[in-house]
């Protein structure tokens, strides 16, 4: 398979971030890491390996990114402004700049598909559910979707719309964001084993406001001997895959 990566410099964060791109075409898929890793995670953990056929067929395309996480979400003993703060500019440069990106390399004429594991399904939730017209749906396994969680129950304007169950609970049942919500592919995932409690508890959070929103999103609940660990999410990878994929 094709795989490239590059640098180049965020206007938003003010400092060079890494993309690699993994295939030559087919649905684009815009891949968060887990917690304070890199664009190489899902190669380093074997992911690439798990989706090579999907690559190799040309149906994937995946755009794997750097995150900031080390700066906000794990930042524990930093400023909490300024770590939402940079949060805010790490969306903006998700939606400013790596968007048009990912237009420019992939040549299917597809939106992104959002997508993740741990922290990063968290980071993949926050953008589809803030920008659904700009993707073609979401897949997040064991994703925590509570920004709180992060800052010990600390929350400013700025946090709260980067946090799923606040501000999706406050969403006006009528609002045009849930129509849309429902013409595409919308997948919670979580196991029920080790490391799983916060995922688990948010994620039952999030089936309890898509129900009373009127959100038909897929959350799946998998057994408790499903841990918070990658030989699962290549199990549920390529379990859900095929929802996205024509």
């Amino acid at each position: 398979m094709e795989k490239h990566e590059f640098a180049h410099f965020s206007h938003n964060l003010q400092h060079d971030m890494r993309i690699r791109i993994y295939g030559q075409g087919g649905t684009p898929i815009l891949v968060f890491p887990t917690q304070d890793a890199m664009c190489d995670n899902f190669e380093n953990f074997g992911m690439i390996d798990t989706l090579a056929d999907y690559l190799d067929q040309g149906r994937i395309q995946l755009f794997c990114v750097d995150t900031v996480d080390a700066k906000t979400w794990s930042n524990v003993w930093g400023d909490k402004d300024w770590r939402a703060g940079h949060q805010e500019a790490y969306y903006r440069y998700i939606i400013e700049e790596v968007l048009p990106l990912i237009r420019e390399r992939n040549h299917s004429g597809r939106l992104p598909v959002a997508a993740g594991c741990s922290l990063g399904g968290l980071h993949a939730a926050i953008v589809f559910l803030r920008r659904p017209e700009l993707f073609s749906g979401l897949l997040s396994l064991s994703g925590v979707y509570d920004a709180k969680y992060f800052f010990d129950g600390w929350l400013n304007p700025t946090l709260y719309d980067n946090s799923p169950i606040d501000f999706l609970a406050n969403m006006e049942p009528d609002h045009p964001y849930i129509q849309q919500y429902n013409e595409k592919p919308l997948i919670l995932c979580v196991g029920q084993g080790a490391w799983e409690d916060e995922g688990r508890r948010t994620t039952a959070i999030m089936r309890d406001i898509f129900e009373a929103k009127g959100i038909q999103g897929t959350v799946d609940f998998w057994g408790y001997d499903v841990d918070h660990d990658w030989g699962w999410w290549k199990q549920q990878i390529r379990y859900f895959l095929p929802r996205f994929v024509d």
